[in-house]
């Protein structure tokens, strides 16, 4: 079963390539200027998030697939990697398959020369973590490297 956290990942990828998201049954569509502001979604994406999940925004599906978000955050169905592009794509638990990926009405997609969708990510995070291998790195090597490890070592 795909997470509401998964399912909005989903939809933000996609539209990091240009894919709209029709809500009111077809009616109307969505797709944010920015999707990613610096550690987080961005407000205009946030803002279309809220759209689809409203009660009132109908059935609400990523362009050229017929899944709705509703069906995605079922329990019949998870979220797979494109076989073709890598792409997050819904897969049935049960049943058939869905037809085909978005990217398959995308000509020049998939593009390994262009930087890939990607979620936020927390630099502050990342390099604290960065920082703490090293410093766990730097203890070991003195540790190995002490007068007596070395002593050990020579007898």
């Amino acid at each position: 079963m795909a997470s509401e956290e998964q399912v909005k990942q989903y939809i933000a990828y996609w539209f990091q390539l240009g894919k709209r998201v029709l809500i009111r049954n077809g009616r109307e569509t969505l797709l944010p200027q920015r999707v990613i502001q610096g550690d987080r979604y961005s407000d205009d994406f946030e803002e279309c998030w809220q759209k689809i999940i409203a009660p009132d925004a109908g059935d609400c599906n990523l362009e050229g697939t017929q899944e709705t978000v509703a069906e995605l955050l079922t329990p019949a169905w998870d979220l797979n990697p494109c076989a073709r592009c890598s792409m997050p794509i819904p897969v049935r638990n049960l049943g058939l398959p869905p037809n085909n990926c978005p990217c398959s009405d995308l000509p020049t997609w998939p593009n390994l020369d262009t930087p890939l969708p990607r979620s936020p990510v927390d630099t502050q995070v990342h390099l604290n973590s960065l920082i703490s291998r090293l410093l766990k790195k730097e203890k070991s090597l003195h540790e190995d490297f002490s007068a007596d490890n070395i002593k050990e070592k020579v007898e």
